[in-house]
């Protein structure tokens, strides 16, 4: 079953940084629009942010914080969310999944989508922020 890996979540304190990752070790990514979602216990999903396979573009679901990017390396099969910054309220099992291509070819559903729009997900990487 095709699946996704994320890595890069651990204990920070607020202000500091982290680099989330997100790959699959059997298949490619390239053609695949990949999100950011999160959820704390007792929540929904929350999007967080989506990166296009065809030219890169990138969506937020709030660019006004300007925190989080995400971008990625095709050559690594790899799709990164830096988080810069984090508070409290970013403390969250950390989720990355494919859009579905046949709702939305390669490109990002619009403000990131609902988790209906995603099809395959990975495990989750959990972030916890605190002093």
């Amino acid at each position: 079953q095709a699946q996704l890996v994320e890595s890069g979540g651990g204990s920070v304190q607020p202000g500091e940084s982290l680099r989330l990752s997100c790959t699959a070790s059997a298949w490619n990514l390239d053609y695949y629009a990949i999100g950011w979602f999160r959820q704390v216990p007792g929540k929904e999903h929350e999007g967080v942010s989506c990166i296009s396979a065809t030219d890169g573009s990138a969506v937020y679901a709030d660019p006004e914080k300007a925190r989080f990017t995400i971008s990625r390396d095709k050559s690594k099969n790899m799709v990164y969310l830096q988080m810069n910054n984090l508070q409290s309220e970013d403390t969250a099992v950390y989720y990355c999944a494919t859009v579905k291509v046949a709702l939305h070819g390669s490109r990002c559903p619009p403000n990131v989508g609902t988790p209906n729009e995603y099809e395959y997900w990975g495990q989750g990487t959990q972030v916890t922020v605190s002093s």
